[in-house]
């Protein structure tokens, strides 16, 4: 297959699958977009084109969910994530893709442990945390900023809130279009979006729309029981997967002469 077959494979598969994460369907598989991309360009052009394209999905969730989302929540988690924001900002130059990769995951997994806990049972239902609210959705910003990997840090403090499928995904749809608007002026200056990365967004710019459609219609024909057990699961295989891959990046792979 030519380079340019590869890329756009890669590409329409990435795209789509982010596309049904932003209708809340499966949350947790919107983090693999830039590390799918990352196999075709330079993680950094891969996160620069991802942006536009999550805006344009962000703009039909928070429509499809306008009246949905638990602004609780989002008071609580958003004045962090703009100060995680600013800290991805700081650190770009020094913070490697495979560092945010490793430390994604191993929050992740302990979220999952956790979560089996007897301790998080007994949590569960209880009023969300300020402080708490606030760390989470500071690391959800820092991680959104480097590779788009907010979704694990946010579900760590949203998942336990029980919510119903819709009100999850509408407080999923708004808090990540307010924290990717936000990241647009920081791209902007660091290069992200420059002209062959707006080219590749514009051209796969239907297939997110359709992608997101498609998966608000059928998160709202899910159960609630089956619901939590496809993300928690789908959160659990991921948490494995960007170990490996931050790992690799970390502690094995040799630095360019």
């Amino acid at each position: 297959m030519s380079p340019d077959l590869t890329f756009w494979a890669v590409a329409v598969l990435a795209v789509f699958i982010v596309a049904l994460s932003k209708s809340g369907l499966v949350g947790s598989l919107g983090l693999v977009g830039v590390p799918l991309l990352s196999l075709v360009i330079p993680a950094r052009d891969a996160a620069g084109m991802m942006l536009p394209l999550l805006l344009v999905m962000d703009a039909i969730a928070i429509w499809t969910y306008r009246k949905d989302a638990d602004w609780r929540i989002l008071r609580i988690m958003l004045p962090g994530a703009f100060v995680g924001t600013i800290i991805g900002w700081v650190l770009w130059s020094f913070v490697s893709d495979a560092m945010v990769l490793l430390f994604v995951g191993i929050l992740t997994l302990l979220f999952i442990l956790d979560a089996l806990l007897p301790l998080r049972k007994k949590l569960e239902g209880l009023p969300p945390s300020r402080p708490w609210g606030t760390f989470w959705g500071g690391a959800a910003g820092f991680t959104s900023f480097i590779s788009h990997t907010g979704g694990p840090p946010f579900q760590i403090y949203v998942l336990p809130q029980k919510l119903s499928p819709v009100i999850f995904s509408g407080t999923t749809a708004f808090f990540f279009a307010i924290v990717n608007t936000a990241k647009l002026v920081p791209y902007f200056f660091l290069g992200q979006l420059n002209v062959a990365n707006l080219e590749r967004a514009a051209i796969l710019a239907p297939l997110a729309i359709a992608g997101v459609i498609l998966g608000v219609f059928l998160v709202r024909r899910i159960s609630v029981k089956r619901f939590y057990q496809l993300t928690y699961w789908l959160v659990f295989l991921l948490s494995l997967k960007l170990i490996y891959d931050g790992a690799v990046g970390v502690f094995f792979t040799s630095p360019v002469a």
